[in-house]
């Protein structure tokens, strides 16, 4: 088959930008090798510039449809007491809150909306098994199993373990992470705090997400450690787990074994070169994020918006050149480098040395100033929400109410 653009990886970069060039009136393919979005544990933090796409796009309604939990600041509890950080009701022209949505959720609302273009296709269980090149290297699409797809430009959506960059002989630099998460959820009952909180205890932190019903919670540990916790063995972890969030004592013993724990292996890299004529890279394929803060989603989001508001009039009037791929970069580096600046900083500063101690750790003089004097949270708050160079949607791409077609694989409709 032929497309304009072929965007490997279904997920929240991949969708939106294959949205956007389809409202522009590209011809675009997205492949996504699971038959659903039904992944547990993916980042599903929607944040104030996100949720203005969403706007921008008009599925604000849609959106508010979704299950999900609006979050309007951030705490964090030291020994010496609970500070809050982030106010997102200071932001102003921006919604003032985060939105947790179950991240397939997310993506098939986008998918439903690609789907009404009939330049979008979307080929679920289809899986790229190979890049096709010309002798001079420049990508010309890909092969997925005995489907071949010929396009002008190839994108990478497919995470921070992209096939296509493997393909294309790209190393990311690595700036390393000092740490891992485990994953894991309980359940919440109508007592227990609101919102996103940080624990902070001896030798251990935790961020726990109120998703309503239950809690979603992010356990830190040493990066490398996860085969010490479980030698350690079940009792100690929940020990631990309930040592920073005592009102978890009662429901702890849900989790009756690793099998309910899950890893994610944290990483900061960044290409030096996103792109190769023929093929670019964006969101994890370009920039592997840490969890700090929940940004990952949203750069990728904001990447995929820049792409589609650059390359669009490039791609409909057939003159697409590596000039134009190069844009995207210089758009979106800035943005990148200072997001993982700040998480390397956090890194260093503040998750190296509390997971080296074993001492109970009072709120570092920052905390204590944004805690002491509330109009300064909502400086963390931008910065966490809306971040530099917050994208829009591109002009000239409002809904023409077309109906999507199916392809071959099960592609949406």
């Amino acid at each position: 088959m032929s497309t304009d653009v072929c965007v490997v990886g279904g997920g929240p970069a991949g969708l939106m930008l294959g949205l956007l060039l389809a409202r522009a009136g590209v011809r675009v393919t997205v492949l996504e090798k699971h038959a659903d979005f039904l992944r547990d544990f993916r980042g599903d933090t929607v944040h104030p510039s996100t949720l203005a796409l969403i706007a921008e796009l008009g599925l604000a309604r849609r959106a508010e449809e979704l299950p999900h939990r609006k979050v309007r600041n951030v705490t964090i509890t030291f020994a010496d007491g609970t500070r809050r950080i982030a106010d997102f009701t200071r932001l102003r022209g921006w919604p003032p809150y985060l939105m947790f949505v179950p991240q397939w959720d997310f993506l098939e609302m986008l998918a439903a909306e690609a789907a009404r273009y009939d330049t979008f296709t979307l080929l679920r269980e289809t899986e790229m098994t190979g890049l096709l090149r010309d002798p001079d290297g420049t990508v010309r699409g890909v092969r997925a199993g005995a489907l071949t797809i010929h396009a002008t430009l190839t994108v990478a959506c497919d995470g921070r373990s992209s096939r296509v960059r493997s393909e294309l002989g790209l190393t990311p630099v690595e700036f390393g992470a000092p740490m891992d998460v485990l994953w894991f959820r309980l359940p919440r009952t109508e007592t227990d705090p609101e919102g996103v909180q940080g624990l902070v205890g001896a030798g251990g932190a935790l961020v726990s997400i109120d998703r309503g019903s239950y809690w979603q919670i992010a356990y830190l540990i040493p990066k490398g450690a996860y085969g010490t916790v479980v030698a350690e063995g079940l009792d100690a972890f929940r020990a631990r787990v309930v040592s920073l969030f005592p009102a978890l004592a009662d429901r702890v013993d849900r989790i009756t074994s690793f099998d309910d724990v899950r890893t994610l292996t944290v990483q900061v890299d960044r290409l030096r070169r996103w792109h190769v004529p023929g093929a670019l890279l964006i969101g994890d394929a370009a920039h592997a994020m840490s969890p700090i803060g929940g940004v990952g989603i949203n750069l990728a989001i904001q990447d995929a918006v820049a792409a589609a508001r650059l390359l669009a009039p490039a791609l409909t009037a057939g003159r697409l050149t590596e000039a134009d791929l190069a844009a995207v970069q210089r758009r979106r580096m800035l943005p990148t480098r200072v997001v993982q600046r700040v998480q390397r900083i956090a890194q260093r500063g503040m998750v190296a040395p509390l997971l080296r101690t074993e001492r109970p750790v009072d709120a570092p003089l920052p905390f204590r100033v944004l805690d002491r004097f509330p109009v300064l949270q909502g400086i963390p708050a931008r910065m966490i929400g809306v971040g530099l160079r917050p994208e829009h949607v591109p002009a000239g791409t409002l809904p023409v109410r077309e109906t999507g077609h199916s392809g071959p694989h099960g592609a949406a409709r």
